[in-house]
C-alpha cells in the first residue's frame, strides 16, 4: 500500500483551486490527487518546526536552514479570491 503525506483542504474550498507547494504550482494528478477532503502527495512533503534553539539563533540573526514544504491553497469563495496558506501537514 502507497504511503501518502496529507494536507486537509480548508472548509469552503470547491474546484477549481489551486495548490502551490513552495510558491511552485502542482499538477492535479502529477503532483498530488485528492481523496475525502484532502490532498494527497506521494513525495515526501517536510514541515519545519522551530525548536527554543532556533528562535534563540534568530533573536541574534543567525538563520537556519532546515527544510520547510509550505503548501497553500488558492482559490474563490463567493467569488472572492482567497489563499489558504502553510497548511499544517501529516505524514504518513
Amino acid at each position: 500500500m502507497s504511503q501518502y503525506w496529507r494536507v486537509t483542504l480548508p472548509a469552503g474550498v470547491r474546484p477549481p483551486f489551486e495548490v502551490y507547494v513552495n510558491g511552485v504550482r502542482q499538477e492535479l494528478g502529477q503532483d498530488y490527487r485528492i481523496t475525502g477532503g484532502e490532498l494527497l502527495f506521494s513525495r515526501e512533503l517536510v514541515h519545519g518546526k522551530l525548536g527554543p534553539w532556533a528562535w534563540f539563533m534568530g533573536i541574534w540573526g543567525i538563520g537556519t536552514y532546515k527544510r520547510n514544504d509550505e503548501i497553500d491553497i488558492r482559490y474563490e469563495l463567493d467569488g472572492r479570491p482567497m489563499v489558504a496558506q502553510a497548511q499544517e501537514i501529516t505524514p504518513p
